[in-house]
This record gives C-alpha cells, structure tokens and sequence, in this order.
C-alpha cells in the first residue's frame, strides 16, 4: 500500500476525455491515501496526463520533463510519470530519450497506476544513497501501454472491460456551494474512424461502449452527491451502441442483433428488453431516469450516421442542451477524403440544415448553438480547398470553432505517407483569416442574443472580478488538484471569503447553449447563487461573452 504522506502534483494536456481521466486518477489515488498540490515543486509524485492530438502539447510535456532533470538531482526519490496518449503512441522510447521518468501508463491501462507509481516508490526507495547521476540515469521503468492489442478486440461488452472498474469507482461524495455542480460521464472509449491525421484509434484503441446500466448509475450517484449538469463524453459519442449479451463474433465480424430507437414514447420503459441500445436510447433513458439531471450535454459528435432519432430526442427532452459541437475540419471535398472522414461536404451541410430544423427554436429562448473544428493548411491544400473552408465556416455559422494549423503527428498516416508540403507563413495566413471570420460571426452571434432572457447556470466569480479585487481563483472543497496545460482545473468554482464581502460582484456563467454569461449582484448573495440556475437578461453583447441582469 502506499504510503498516505505521498503529495502528488497531476497536469493534463489536451481533451475533455485527457480531465475526465484525471479527475477519475485523481480520487482513486485519494482513496488511497495520496494528497494532491497545485504546485509541482511540492509533490513527490509528478504526473502528466498527455495528448498526442496537437503538436504544441506534446512541446509542453517536453519541456515540463526536461525541466525535472534538474529536480531530480536534489530529490533522487522524486517519481515522475508520462500518462496518456503520448505513452502509448512513443512507448518505451521515451524512457530511453528521457530516463527522467519513472512511470508510463497508455490511456486503456489507467486502473493499473496506482500499482504502477507503488512500484516505482519502492523501486526509488531502494535507490538512496545512490549518486544523483545514478538517480537521473536510472528510471524505474513501470511500464503499463496496450499496444496492437486493442484492435483485436471482437465485442462491444466493456462490462469485461478491466478499464471499466475506473469509471465505476469514481469518488463520489456530497458537495456543498462551494464545489463545482458538473461532471462529465464517459459512455465510450476509443475510437474507429481512422482519420488519416488523427492518432487518438492507435493510442486509445478500438470503440467501447460501456453498458447503460453502468452510465445510468454513475449519472445517478453524481447527481446524489449534488451535480445538476452532466456531460456524455466520447470521440464519436453519436456512435454509442451497446449489444445486450453479444460477447462474440463470427470471422472477425461483431453481429449485432436488431434494436429498438427512440420513435418519441414518453414511456421510461419503452426500451425495457430491448437487445440494443443506441444512442438516442441513452439519452432517452438519462433524462427520463434521473430527473436531479438539470442539464445533459454530450460531446464530440461524428457528422455521419447522426440519425434523426437523436435530434427527436433532444427536442423531446426538455433538459437536454441545443449545443451541438460537430467537427467539419475542411469545407473542401478533395481534403476530406483524404482525410478519411467518411462524408462529403454536402452531406455535412445537410446535417446542419437537418440539425437547426429540428433543434432551433429562438421563439421559446431555446436558440440552437453549434461548434466546430477547422484544420488548416492540410496537405496539398490550395487556395481554392481554402476558399471553400471559408464559405463552410460562413454558412455553418458556429457559435465558436476551434481553428488549427495542421501539425503532423507520428503514427498517422497523414505522417507516414502525406508530405507535409504546405509551408508555415501560409498556414499562419489562412489560420488568421479563419480565425477573424469566425470572431465576426460569433461577435454577430452574441448580438443576436442582446434582450433575450436564458437560464444561466452559474459557475462562479469571474475572473475579471478576481483580477479587480486582487484575489486568486480558490477551487471548492469537493476538488483535488488538478491543473490543466498549468492553470487551474476546469470550471474552478470561484467562491468569496468573507473578508471579499463588499460592495457588487461579477458573476459567470453559461446558457444551456453554452453562452457565456456575466452579471453583476450584491457581493453578500454571490455565493449563495454559485451553482445554481437562474434567469438572466442579456442586455449587451461584448464579442463572445453576454452581459446581463438578473
């Protein structure tokens, strides 16, 4: 067992997926007795949980590590551990480039790492008294990675999953006004799709969709413990498909049993022995099943085989978000094949045209919010592939997009077989001009909003009022500490000593169509409004943020 004085420093990279793995370490790791800080120079065990998706997080990891080498001369004992994609696609080579680190650990063995960093404490412990450039040289080697095994998987069963056992011991306890009221829920692992730039299907594996029973309880227990907004996560989480009883396949292929989907049935039975639930199901079932969930969002969406039994749902479902974050990554039909996203640009315009039918209703003040991802200057890219990035960005009309250079990632095949043949001035030009359309659009988006009323959950004290008043952002009671890319962990429910007590304060938070909204209320009521859902009125916009009143 380890020992409880251990204080362990833990910094994600990248994805909503990269905090959900590291809130879910973090309290397996606090059942055990070890404690967290927010400042590495004060832990003995510093962890990184990284992403392989973008070029610059990788850099930061590099860095974070070579900047331990130093550290590591006056604390031999010091155990220092790469987790993620970034340990899986680089393997053992990156204990060989960097013998820094102790422990490594691939995002489909995160249930083994409390053994692991065990292991590494003793394995370090029985190295005092050595020389600091022994200690430097001399990794521990706690290895954990899944390599090719995970494509061989033939079954959708994640209740065999031994990963599964992470998600379902979860610390769950009850919060108080001070902690932060939302949570994400992962219903799949992995991914399929093989897009040609994309490393995530050779770091994370194969598509697992865990059983609902065991989404529907873990969303049970957090809204027990005082979370009112619950996000489902997954790479493509439209996909979601679990097979009741299917644990085997025939030459290689899963045969999937006929199902029942959502044909608008109010029934919160309807599905009872169904052998398939999809993921308009899911959803169906979440919200009917437990009604403390005020809010339910999901995230990422696939644009392909995105049926119309999901958008039903959401309109018939009345606590389920209009948000709906759906990546293009190029408006050019030449691009995206060879990408390898599996659709062309007009099947994706006929999804959001087919999306904004059913969902956006600004009548009722249930105005639909869209979001993308935009890859620039791909491979062979031309003026004229950007041209039509340019018109897709304009008639899709994100609430915001995030817009990225592309950046060759080992591992892919992009990397292996597609020169990366556009040059970076180029790059930077066409990323600017995307990224001057789109503040535009979202500037003139927020406008739009200006006299309506939403209900806003409230997260916090905005940061801007800390700033004012010369105070730091405190995390609740209810977290650990988790730092992300070296700021704070997400959403930190930002709360007012009493000493702070004066005079108004600006308040954040969001709307249902994750709008960011600010307000201002009496200093002596702003805590007790933290976490809570109010109605504000916007009565002006400042380019992507509202401004109301209560």
């Amino acid at each position: 067992m380890p020992m409880p004085t251990k204080t362990v420093y833990l910094e994600t990279f990248g994805c909503q997926m990269n905090e959900l793995d590291s809130e879910l370490i973090a309290g397996s790791l606090s059942a055990l007795g070890y404690r967290f800080t927010g400042q590495s120079e004060q832990a003995d065990i510093v962890l990184f949980n990284t992403c392989s998706v973008r070029e610059r997080a990788e850099q930061k990891v590099w860095s974070r590590l070579g900047a331990l080498k130093t550290r590591k001369k006056s604390h031999p004992d010091l155990v220092v551990g790469v987790l993620g994609c970034m340990a899986e696609r680089d393997g053992v080579d990156l204990i060989h480039r960097m013998p820094v680190v102790d422990v490594m650990c691939g995002p489909a063995e995160l249930d083994k790492l409390p053994e692991l960093i065990d292991n590494a404490v003793r394995t370090k412990a029985s190295l005092a008294g050595s020389s600091p450039e022994i200690a430097i040289r001399k990794s521990a080697s706690q290895i954990a990675l899944q390599g090719n095994s995970s494509r061989r998987s033939g079954t959708l069963a994640a209740a065999q999953d031994s990963l599964e056992s992470l998600d379902l011991s979860r610390m769950v306890s009850p919060i108080d006004t001070n902690t932060a009221r939302s949570s994400y829920v992962r219903i799949t692992r992995g991914c399929n799709k093989f897009c040609t730039y994309c490393v995530v299907p050779h770091t994370r594996g194969a598509e697992i969709h865990r059983p609902p029973t065991h989404i529907i309880d873990e969303c049970k227990r957090l809204v027990d413990s005082g979370v009112i907004e619950i996000t489902l996560l997954g790479q493509t989480v439209n996909h979601y498909r679990y097979e009741h009883d299917s644990a085997v396949s025939i030459d290689g292929v899963l045969q999937p049993q006929k199902g029942r989907t959502y044909k608008g049935s109010h029934n919160r039975d309807a599905f009872a022995g169904a052998q398939t639930t999809t993921f308009a199901d899911l959803l169906y079932q979440i919200h009917e099943q437990v009604p403390g969930i005020e809010r339910l969002r999901f995230l990422t969406s696939y644009p392909r085989d995105f049926g119309d039994d999901v958008l039903q749902v959401i309109r018939d479902c009345p606590r389920i978000c209009r948000y709906i974050h759906v990546p293009a990554q190029t408006g050019s039909n030449r691009l995206l094949k060879m990408m390898n996203r599996g659709y062309t640009i007009e099947e994706y315009d006929e999804f959001i045209d087919r999306v904004r039918a059913y969902l956006h209703q600004p009548e009722i003040g249930r105005p639909l919010m869209l979001s993308g991802d935009i890859i620039v200057g791909f491979p062979t890219e031309t003026d004229e592939d950007h041209d039509a990035t340019k018109r897709m960005l304009e008639r899709s009309r994100y609430k915001n997009c995030f817009i990225f250079k592309y950046s060759p990632r080992p591992g892919t095949v992009a990397y292996d077989k597609i020169p990366d043949d556009i040059d970076d001035k180029i790059k930077r030009a066409r990323n600017n001009e995307l990224l001057v359309m789109q503040t535009e659009i979202s500037d003139s988006i927020a406008s739009e909003q200006v006299g309506k009323s939403f209900k806003v959950l409230v997260e916090g004290i905005s940061r801007r009022e800390h700033r004012k008043r010369g105070t730091e952002i405190k995390a609740g009671s209810g977290m650990v500490g988790i730092t992300i890319d070296g700021q704070s962990a997400r959403a930190p429910v930002a709360v007012l000593d009493e000493s702070e007590i004066t005079g108004t304060v600006q308040l954040s938070g969001r709307t249902d169509g994750d709008l960011i909204v600010f307000f201002d209320v009496p200093a002596s009521e702003a805590n007790d409004l933290v976490g809570t859902i109010r109605d504000v009125r916007v009565n002006h916009a400042d380019r992507l943020a509202l401004h109301g009143s209560l």
